[in-house]
């Protein structure tokens, strides 16, 4: 409607009246010889009027732009370094909250890895999914060399999802297993480490402290140390016809935990964790749960594997639990 009222010189009121925007821009205007037509403004004069507000909008937030580095800048000459910078260095602790910054820390810690990558994942058996999430970042740090070594529940075996996982990336990721591991904790090139910030993991830790990161890498040795590979057989147990999971939930047991705890620990549900607990008792011949305590003791199953236990002077571990 524009355009014909330009290239005629006018157009009526009653063919325009289907937009209304036209009167309310003021590109047409009232013809002052005849009101029952409309004459356009000249495009020159409606370009002059749209630029003219821009630039009145640009110069508002140059200006709320200025006025807020100025405070910024006041408010940053108040003191000395911030609470948890170390000098010289960047913020030594950083708390992400919510799942995109979360991601987007962890996407810049991949990008600037260059070495080497420690993660411990406990929860059990790896979803498809879990694995997926991650698996761009894996894929772009075994493109650049990086070595990874990742530390899993003995649970965690049974997933498909995880040996799928492993074949993929080939040699560039190792991975042992242990019947318990710490919570979650991903290290980059021991400089960088992220760990939960709350119990159902939305708030992540950031650390780039040298001591704490230092520490963190030192549990992860240790507790590597102690894992055994995913490619191994896991150790047998002491007693016949007691599983090696069943021998963990024992010394748990000994220690007075809860099925729940237990579960949490070892990375399985508590359905499964009763479940072992059941069959623990039928193996040892215990009635009740004061008697499977008493009957764990008699037959040494209160110590994890691995453990340099020193039994008792006279006590003994017979081959075959008394049914």
């Amino acid at each position: 409607m524009y355009s014909r009222a330009v290239r005629r010189g006018r157009v009526s009121r009653l063919d325009a009246e289907p937009v209304p925007c036209l009167l309310d821009l003021a590109l047409l205007h009232p013809d002052p010889d005849d009101m029952a037509w409309l004459v356009p403004t000249s495009p020159q004069e409606v370009m002059t009027r749209l630029l003219h507000g821009l630039y009145d909008e640009v110069s508002a937030s140059r200006q709320r732009m200025g006025s807020a580095v100025a405070a910024f800048e006041w408010y940053a000459g108040l003191g000395g370094p911030a609470p948890g910078t170390v000098a010289g260095e960047g913020v030594a602790i950083r708390v992400l909250d919510g799942a995109s910054r979360i991601q987007a820390a962890l996407d810049e810690a991949t990008e600037a890895c260059t070495t080497e990558v420690l993660t411990v994942q406990p929860g059990g058996i790896r979803r498809e999914h879990e694995l997926s999430e991650g698996l761009h970042r894996a894929l772009a740090l075994r493109g650049r060399g990086v070595r990874m070594r990742d530390l899993y529940n003995h649970v965690a075996r049974h997933g498909q999802g995880l040996l799928n996982y492993l074949e993929l990336m080939g040699d560039a990721v190792e991975a042992r297993t242990l019947d318990e591991v710490i919570d979650r904790l991903i290290l980059f090139d021991r400089t960088v480490a992220f760990i939960p910030a709350n119990a159902d993991r939305t708030m992540a830790l950031e650390l780039r402290h040298p001591a704490l990161v230092g520490y963190l890498g030192t549990v992860f040795e240790r507790l590597w140390r102690l894992a055994a590979p995913l490619t191994a057989p896991l150790p047998d147990t002491r007693i016949e016809g007691v599983s090696h999971r069943e021998q963990s939930i024992a010394a748990l047991l000994a220690e007075g935990h809860q099925d729940a705890v237990i579960a949490e620990r070892l990375g399985i549900s508590v359905r499964t964790c009763r479940a072992h607990i059941a069959r623990l008792s039928e193996t040892l011949g215990a009635a009740s749960r004061t008697q499977l305590g008493v009957r764990i003791a008699q037959v040494g199953l209160d110590v994890p594997l691995g453990a340099d236990a020193v039994q008792p002077s006279g006590s003994t571990i017979p081959e075959r639990p008394m049914r």
